[in-house]
């Protein structure tokens, strides 16, 4: 290995072992506020949609493909449908739509 490739990996080492490390360090009583509280129990919600929700409209070539495909998903997540059935649904539509264009 290089020694930019050492530096790369350590760099990365230590931007992923920082946000694990520091709220240990320096949040040592339980938090009490209800908004903080609040906030940390939908985090990582927030960031699931927004790490995959710009991927979904590149998924296809098409943006036509791609909306029908959110719409279906979004149609079945809404009426309680499982993980499963929501993701097959949307590929269906999207490859449907896609014959169809």
């Amino acid at each position: 290995m290089t020694r930019y490739q050492i530096l790369a990996v350590l760099v990365m080492a230590l931007f992923t072992y920082l946000p694990r490390f520091l709220p240990l360090t320096f949040f040592r009583k339980k938090i009490t506020s209800q908004f903080i509280n609040s906030a940390l129990y939908y985090l990582p919600y927030a960031v699931l949609g927004a790490l995959t929700f710009p991927g979904v409209f590149n998924s296809t070539p098409n943006l036509v493909e791609s909306c029908a495909g959110i719409l279906v998903a979004v149609f079945f997540s809404y009426k309680g449908k499982g993980l499963v059935f929501v993701a097959v649904a949307a590929i269906l539509a999207s490859y449907i739509v896609q014959f169809v264009i």
